[in-house]
Parts: C-alpha cells; sequence; structure tokens
C-alpha cells in the first residue's frame, strides 16, 4: 500500500500510517501551524548561549559538502554564528564530492576525519553481506565523529539539518524532537541492528579499528551524550523551515555544483554527489523494503506541490529498481572493486535479498 497523498509505500521502516496517509504527509501538515518566529528566537538564544561558552566556534555543522550542508553553514553565518564545519570522510569519495567540500571550506573553517581505509573498506563489504547496506560505515561515521571532535575541542553545539523523521517518515510521537539524542541515533542513525563491537573479529578487525565508530573511546556500551561534556545537538530544520530545493538554489548561488548521479532510481539533481558507493545503497534499498531514491524525493516533492501525485506514481514505476551501472560518473565494477568484491559475488549477495524479501 502506498500513501494516499504522496507514493511512500507502508514497507518503509518505522513509517507510520493513519487512516492511509504517511507520517511525512503529516508533519508535512504541521509546519503550517508552527511559529517560526518564535523557533528563529529561540535559535538565536542557543547561539546566543553557545557564544557565551564557546569563546571561539559557536557550533559545528556536520557536512558532506552537499546542499544541505551548504545551506547550514551560510544561514549560520547570516544569524552571526562563526560555525566549524566537520566531515567524516565518506567510503569512496566522488570528484564532484571533493570540489563542494573544497568550496564550502571558502566559508568556514573546516576539518575532515578519515578513519583507516583499509578497515572500512572491510566494513564496507561485511555491512553489504550482513545487512544489505554497503554504506554501514558512513551512516555511523556522521553521527560519532561531529560528536567527537566537538567534544575534544569543546564546542558546546552542534547542528545537523532536517529531522529526518519528519522530511520522509517515522514515529510520530518522535516528529517534534529538536534534539538528537543518543538514543535516537540508535534507533535511525543507521547502525541496522550492528552494533560497532559485532565486527570484532570479523576478516581481522579489532576493537582498535572500530573506535570512530563508538561514541566512547574507551568502552563499547558507550556513554550518554551529557555525561561526555555539555555539547548540545539539534536539528537546525526544527528551528527554520526547511526546503531541499530552496538549499539547493542558495548552494548553487554560492558556488555548489549539481548534478543527477545516476539515471537509475532517481529524481532529483544536487544530493548526495559525495560517496560512489551510494547507488548500491539506493538500490539495495528498494530490494529490501521495495522502494528506492526517486519514491522518497518525489514523494517529498508531491508535499511541496512541485508534482502531482498521478506524474510521480509514472515517474517512480519509471525509475525505482533500476541497478544503477554508475553513480557520479563511477562505474559500479570500480565501486566493487575497492572494497574486494566481484559482479558476481554482488549478484548472489542481491538475489539473497531479493529472497527475504519475497
Amino acid at each position: 500500500m502506498r500513501c494516499r497523498r504522496c507514493i511512500m509505500p507502508d514497507t518503509r521502516p518505522d513509517t507510520e500510517f493513519v487512516e492511509g496517509v504517511c507520517s511525512a504527509c503529516i508533519a508535512h501538515d504541521k509546519q503550517k501551524e508552527i511559529d517560526w518566529d518564535a523557533r528563529k528566537d529561540a535559535l538565536l538564544q542557543i547561539l546566543g548561549d553557545a557564544d557565551s561558552k564557546a569563546g571561539g566556534y559557536s557550533c559545528i555543522v556536520p557536512s558532506s559538502g552537499g546542499k544541505d550542508s551548504h545551506w547550514q553553514v551560510l544561514t549560520l553565518l547570516e544569524l552571526g554564528a562563526r560555525p566549524l564545519v566537520v566531515t567524516a570522510t565518506t567510503c569512496h569519495l566522488t570528484p564532484i564530492g571533493r570540489r563542494n567540500i573544497d568550496n564550502l571550506s571558502r566559508y568556514a573553517d573546516t576539518i575532515e576525519v578519515t578513519p583507516n581505509r583499509s578497515v572500512r573498506a572491510k566494513l564496507n563489504k561485511l555491512s553489504l553481506e550482513l545487512v544489505g547496506d554497503i554504506s554501514w560505515p558512513e551512516h555511523v561515521l556522521i553521527h560519532t565523529v561531529p560528536f567527537t571532535v566537538a567534544a575534544q575541542v569543546g564546542i558546546p553545539l552542534v547542528f545537523y539539518g532536517e529531522n529526518p523523521l519528519c522530511e520522509y517518515g517515522g514515529p510520530l510521537e518522535l516528529q517534534s524532537n529538536n534534539k538528537m539524542t543518543r538514543e535516537w541515533v540508535n534507533e535511525f542513525g543507521g547502525f541496522l541492528g550492528m552494533r560497532p563491537q559485532d565486527f570484532v573479529g570479523m576478516d581481522g578487525i579489532t576493537e582498535k579499528d572500530m573506535q570512530p565508530y563508538i561514541y566512547d573511546h574507551h568502552k563499547f556500551d558507550g556513554i550518554r551524550w551529557s555525561d561526555a561534556c555539555d555539547t548540545e545537538v539539534y536539528f537546525l530544520g526544527q528551528f527554520l523551515p526547511w526546503d531541499s530545493r530552496l538549499n539547493a538554489a542558495k548552494a548553487m548561488q554560492n558556488g555548489f555544483e549539481p548534478m543527477l548521479p545516476c539515471n537509475a532510481n532517481w529524481w532529483r539533481f544536487g544530493e548526495n554527489l559525495d560517496n560512489a558507493q551510494t547507488g548500491l545503497h539506493d538500490y539495495m534499498m528498494w530490494l529490501k523494503y521495495g522502494y528506492g531514491r526517486a519514491c522518497a524525493q518525489l514523494s517529498v516533492d508531491i508535499r511541496s506541490g512541485v508534482i502531482s501525485r498521478e506524474v510521480a506514481l509514472k515517474e517512480v514505476e519509471m525509475r525505482d529498481g533500476v541497478f544503477p551501472a554508475a553513480y557520479c560518473g563511477i562505474r559500479i565494477e570500480d565501486v566493487l572493486g575497492r572494497i574486494g568484491l566481484k559482479m558476481g559475488e554482488l549478484n548472489t549477495i542481491m538475489a539473497d535479498y531479493t529472497k527475504q524479501a519475497a
């Protein structure tokens, strides 16, 4: 069953439906009731409090160099903040991803953290086999590296972008949260049931190898963020209206370079351009859950009035489930070669997940 307002299927994990309407559409309707002036005032108060503590940078912006990262940094600068951009280097950085990261560094100081690439390749292969997600290392590092830098440098404030439970759907009771907590990350941060310690002993991986993928570098069971330091972690999209198309327009006005990364299962220009593995990640998502990136993007655009549901259904039929032979100009064979996998082995993995979904 698909949402009767957008086209999101009820097979998407964690997405609630009420009388045939998905939780993302419900969240979109609630945006009209929000007092955004009051939300902005609350944001300015948070930034002011952080400035009084930091004595340097106001906050950290976790960044991939993408359009939304550009919008976040540029917007915070306009509000008088001094953000430090923190990038957890992606698994297979594309040339356009490199250029966009460099472009954003023209506006704010940037730190890039690159955990051991040999270990990363092993994790890519293992996570693809075990949970059907080649991007597990990337998704986890997005939620660990910025916080680790914040704790080490002593910056009291971190701003992620939108709350994805609002933009794409999630439990209704969590959609109003403006803070990202450790519990939230454990549930929705891309772990897919795999804890960092689960990889220890696989393919020679050690506890030391997994240190960048955990919050507390001294013990695997972790600690609450509030116990480690005074850093607060927020979703910027809960304080300012979030519109991916407007974000892209502002980013492009300031040097961000867009492209359509893949003709297969994609609809929008300018999203997820940094990691060449994303095409395979999205295809596996379609095999497991019956929806792809195009479905998610088209659903957002239906809510925004960019496209009708009828036209979107035709588009998604053409795009979702098409195998990505290349992504951002990088062939799938090159993506697999980086992690020691051959096309025949990938076909076996995909066949297994197809059977499980059936």
